[in-house]
C-alpha cells in the first residue's frame, strides 16, 4: 500500500515539475521565473527522498542536504542580483 502511494507521489511531483518548466519558460516576469526555479528546486529535493523512501535507503539523504543548500544560495543570489544589480559588492577605494 505504502509503495502505491510513494508511486501516486512521484507521478504528482512529476506533473508540478512539468509545470514548473512551464512557468520557467514562459514567465511573463523575471521574479516569476525565479520562483519557478526555486519550487523545482522543492520539487527535485521530494523527488529524492521519494526514490529513497521508494528504494529503503538513507543513502540520497547527504544529497537532499546539497539540494536544500544550493537551491537557496540560488535563490538568494538571483534575488540579489534582481534587487540590486549585482551579486557581488566591492568596495573600490580611488
Amino acid at each position: 500500500m505504502l509503495i502505491t502511494i510513494i508511486k501516486i507521489a512521484l507521478v504528482c511531483v512529476a506533473i508540478a515539475m512539468v509545470g514548473l518548466i512551464y512557468r520557467v519558460i514562459k514567465g511573463p516576469t523575471v521574479p516569476d521565473r525565479v520562483i519557478a526555479l526555486d519550487a523545482i528546486g522543492i520539487n527535485l529535493i521530494a523527488i529524492v527522498a521519494l526514490v529513497s523512501m521508494l528504494l529503503k535507503t538513507s543513502a540520497f539523504l547527504e544529497v537532499i542536504l546539497l539540494l536544500g543548500i544550493l537551491s537557496f544560495i540560488g535563490t538568494t543570489g538571483f534575488a540579489k542580483f534582481l534587487e540590486k544589480g549585482e551579486i557581488i559588492e566591492r568596495e573600490r577605494d580611488n
